[in-house]
């Protein structure tokens, strides 16, 4: 009886978190009641009351759960056997999915940016996030992918808000649909600046096998990518696997050789 009771109550807590999510991220913290939410997760007043003190206290629930998902995605993208550059892109497009598609993370993001009209703190997402693509930049470095002038801590700051200010504006503008589409365009700006240039008497954008072999980007990335095969002799290479639809990006100096 009393793991009946557990688990009756995990369903209420469950029922009432997502009632809310879908409600935070549709109208915001300000335009959605306790009523609202009872209404939706289709529990009485009392029982919103019971598992949460306050409407302050399920908002912090809500983004506290949306953020206890993000440590597993970006433990998904881990694997030293891909280059990190593929994997930070890669990265990129399951959190745009995630911010266009997922009401928790979705809730999440809008709560913390309207964090000043909630009476209670809520954790900052942004130091993991941080940490992670300055992990991945560290590895490019390492690897010799990374621009010199590139420093892994104060870029991945630049690049952690300059992403998330990108969706926040593109959902603005366009709707969060538009947002794994859009995304290409932000990497086209932002790959360049990271890569390491040429290196002499190679005309690819990445160091490659000189002996001919398979190129280190004739793999796929997690999620829908498509691989990026080697290019005949004398061409420029791609850089990283994107989406099947977005573009290749590619260095702004092979655009001004064709333009």
């Amino acid at each position: 009886m009393h793991e009946t009771l557990q688990e009756r109550a995990r369903a209420t807590r469950r029922s009432l978190l997502d009632a809310a999510a879908h409600l935070f991220a549709q109208q915001g913290y300000a335009g959605t009641s306790v009523n609202d939410i009872s209404a939706r997760s289709g529990r009485t007043s009392g029982s919103v009351y019971f598992h949460y003190a306050s409407k302050e206290g399920i908002a912090l629930a809500v983004v506290r759960a949306g953020f206890a998902t993000w440590p597993g995605l970006v433990a998904r993208y881990g694997d030293r056997s891909m280059p990190p550059l593929d994997r930070l892109v890669a990265l990129s497009y399951e959190v745009a999915r995630a911010l266009a598609e997922d009401p928790l993370t979705r809730a999440g993001a809008r709560l913390w940016a309207e964090r000043d009209t909630i009476g209670v703190p809520l954790p900052d997402p942004f130091p993991l996030w941080t940490t992670a693509v300055t992990r991945l930049l560290a590895q490019a470095r390492s690897g010799g992918e990374l621009a010199a002038h590139v420093r892994p801590a104060p870029a991945a700051r630049t690049l952690v808000r300059a992403f998330f200010g990108f969706c926040t504006l593109t959902e603005a503008l366009e709707g969060p649909g538009a947002l794994p589409g859009r995304l290409s365009d932000w990497w086209q700006l932002t790959l360049p600046s990271l890569q390491d240039p040429p290196r002499p008497g190679r005309s690819s954008a990445w160091p490659g096998p000189a002996d001919g072999g398979p190129h280190p980007l004739e793999r796929t990335v997690p999620g829908p990518a498509r691989p990026v095969s080697r290019p005949s002799p004398g061409a420029a290479r791609a850089t990283v696997s994107l989406p099947v639809g977005s573009p290749v990006p590619r260095r702004a100096s092979e655009s001004s050789r064709r333009s």
